[in-house]
């Protein structure tokens, strides 16, 4: 997916976190990350951005189940979040980033409706 620059396979999520692979694995299973299969061999990868120092970007959870509840797959989960809104001041991900939550989650919310 070309929105995305760059893309971190589990064992380096562990790495980069010091969380061990077990933990991350259950971060993906619990949504806290999502990601997919994809590359040459195809790999389960996440966005390197959902990785703020040593843990998932504050608030990316309730967001991605937001956009679960929407009906968006993992795909169009992580498209979305790195489009950019005219309406905001980037992309969702750079304003989950940020620390700001609000007009992300009222975007998402709206999507489901």
């Amino acid at each position: 997916m070309a929105l995305v620059e760059e893309w971190l396979p589990l064992p380096d999520v562990a790495e980069q976190t010091g969380l061990g692979i077990s933990k991350v694995r259950r971060l993906v299973e619990d949504r806290a990350l999502i990601g997919f299969k994809h590359g040459s061999p195809k790999v389960f990868q996440v966005p390197a951005l959902f990785i703020d120092g040593d843990a998932p970007v504050k608030n990316l959870h309730g967001t991605l189940v937001l956009l679960a509840d929407a009906g968006f797959g993992d795909a169009e989960a992580i498209a979305w979040l790195f489009t950019a809104d005219d309406t905001l001041p980037g992309r969702p991900i750079d304003v989950l980033r940020s620390g700001s939550k609000k007009e992300v989650r009222r975007r998402a919310q709206a999507l489901a409706v």
